[in-house]
């Protein structure tokens, strides 16, 4: 599903594609555990299952889901994370779905979800990917289901690569989307790339039935 897909904004602002960051050992944004910002929610049981993990990487975040005994689905395009997030899993006696696929086309998946949750992936998508994002996400979700979405801000400090205003959140989880935005939150983002966390935001939002645009 993902192999034909034209490459995201970011990665056509850092040039190399997605999977080129996963061939050399971690990813920078791969800390080995969920994020401390997400962490609370998984432990809380703020997700239904199932869940799709958009963008899941190497699938710490998947994992954790699963020990809990969510039905989670991973989805990414970096062939390299999944086969890594595959045999971690295999090895914690986890039994979870990872997919090669696009984002911005989750309709092929052919599946229903009842949560999503997406660290670092709105945050790599261009002003026009944004709202297409929203939409595929929608085309996987009915009316009720929740997002919990981790992206770097323009607010704070210090500033990670990709950061994304308040307003363009609001750009693309609309209700002609289908989506009403619930909670934006200050948050974090730790890397390998930095002692101190990146500014970030958490974006709550709720599945709605679209409504027209005014």
């Amino acid at each position: 599903m993902a192999a034909t897909r034209r490459p995201t904004g970011g990665e056509q602002a850092v040039h190399p594609p997605w999977d080129d960051s996963y061939r050399h050992g971690p990813a920078p944004w791969e800390i080995g555990a969920p994020q401390p910002s997400l962490a609370p929610l998984i432990e809380s049981g703020a997700f239904v299952g199932p869940v799709l993990d958009a963008g899941c990487g190497t699938g710490e975040h998947a994992m954790a889901l699963a020990a809990r005994g969510y039905d989670v689905v991973g989805v990414d395009v970096a062939g390299t994370a999944l086969a890594k997030a595959r045999a971690v899993a295999a090895d914690r006696g986890l039994t979870i779905e990872f997919v090669d696929g696009d984002a911005l086309d989750l309709a092929p998946l052919g599946r229903r979800f009842a949560s999503v949750l997406d660290c670092g992936l709105l945050h790599t998508l261009g002003a026009d990917e944004r709202p297409r994002y929203a939409a595929s996400l929608a085309s996987v979700t009915d009316p009720g289901a929740v997002a919990h979405i981790l992206c770097f801000s323009d607010l704070g400090g210090p500033i990670g690569p990709h950061p994304i205003g308040e307003n363009d959140i609001r750009a693309a989880f609309t209700a002609a989307n289908g989506w009403e935005l619930v909670e934006i939150a200050p948050a974090a983002i730790h890397t390998l790339i930095a002692k101190e966390p990146f500014a970030a935001r958490l974006v709550t939002a709720r599945r709605i039935a679209p409504t027209l645009a005014e």
